[in-house]
């Protein structure tokens, strides 16, 4: 096909040869040969008049369930078979096969392409992780809370033995002093500490806890979409860098105190680090991000849940939050 499209360009273009004698060695249609003759390569067959598909109208419809589906869990989504038999009672008249190679089609082309994005300053991001440490020489694993701020790259990381109400309170209030201020807004995922209920694609029930933690500092919150962490990804990759450059090789430690000064010290010191394509230290930007920042409140929170208790004379009662947070010491009834 190419060889014949190219010898009769060379020979009507080039050599002179004329189109009626071409026409009359080849047979072919005039409006063929003008075909040849205006494009270099076959351009291939191109539709007159645009097809009509009986799936068409209802093209919409199928995305509408596609979306809603992104809302609940993947055993109860719709299946194609099901789309077709819900377009069927609306009205469609067409086979299974169309519908199925629509679906096809929608969920290919309407995949979520995500973009770089401009972080502004004063916002935060929180996420825990796992890691492996030896403590007074026992290997155990170790809950890391992480928060993040990706406008500076500035982070902070500490270590628990548990993840709870009580270490993600700590986590916030020493995260906190560490920066100097609170973050206006701070992304979360949709853990169970904070998050009693599901209400909706951006609507959440909170715990108490959590309220209760906002209400002291009176950031604002954001939370991501069911199963799109990546909305946090800065946190999400921060958990992975401490993993990977202040657990390896695994850290020894007397105990938690040990372990978590480390910990700060590692914090402080990728403070110095300059990131690509800025002319300033992460110290730096972070003095800048500071001015977006809320204040920290005169009183800090306590990092406990408080349980009133009765103790002999002798004693006075306490309450332990965690290994890692501060063990409170509280005043209660003294049993005469």
């Amino acid at each position: 096909m190419m060889e014949q499209w190219l010898q009769i360009r060379r020979q009507v273009l080039r050599e002179g040869v004329s189109k009626r004698q071409i026409l009359k060695e080849t047979g072919m249609h005039w409006t063929t040969l003008e075909r040849i003759l205006s494009n270099p390569t076959p351009p291939g067959y191109c539709r007159s008049k645009p097809t009509y598909s009986k799936i068409d109208p209802y093209r919409q419809r199928i995305r509408e369930i596609l979306q809603q589906d992104r809302f609940v869990p993947k055993k109860q989504r719709h299946t194609a078979h099901r789309i077709w038999q819900i377009l069927q009672a609306e009205g469609f008249t067409g086979g299974y096969t169309i519908v199925k190679d629509a679906v096809r089609q929608i969920k290919k082309t309407g995949q979520e392409v995500f973009m770089p994005l401009v972080h502004p300053p004063g916002e935060a991001q929180v996420d825990f992780g796992q890691a492996l440490a030896k403590m007074d020489g026992v290997l155990r694993k170790v809950h890391l809370f992480v928060m993040a701020l990706p406008y500076s790259d500035a982070f902070f990381v500490k270590a628990y033995n548990r993840e709870c109400t009580e270490t993600f309170w700590d986590g916030h209030v020493q995260a906190f002093q560490f920066f100097g201020g609170v973050p206006r807004r701070i992304s979360y995922d949709n853990s169970k500490i904070a998050v009693s209920k599901i209400i909706g694609p951006r609507q959440r029930e909170l715990t108490v806890g959590f309220q209760q933690l906002v209400s002291h500092y009176l950031f604002r919150y954001h939370f991501c979409l069911v199963r799109r962490a990546n909305e946090k990804g800065v946190a999400e990759a921060t958990v992975k860098f401490a993993r990977l450059n202040f657990m390896v090789p695994v850290p020894q430690a007397r105990d938690f105190d040990q372990l978590n000064a480390h910990l700060r010290a590692m914090c402080q010191q990728d403070m110095q680090r300059r990131l690509r394509g800025q002319n300033r230290p992460k110290e730096k930007l972070l003095l800048e991000e500071q001015l977006s920042f809320l204040p920290l409140p005169f009183k800090p929170f306590e990092a406990c849940r408080i349980q009133p208790g009765q103790v002999n004379s002798e004693l006075v009662g306490y309450i332990y939050s965690s290994e890692a947070a501060v063990l409170r010491i509280k005043p209660c009834q003294i049993m005469h």
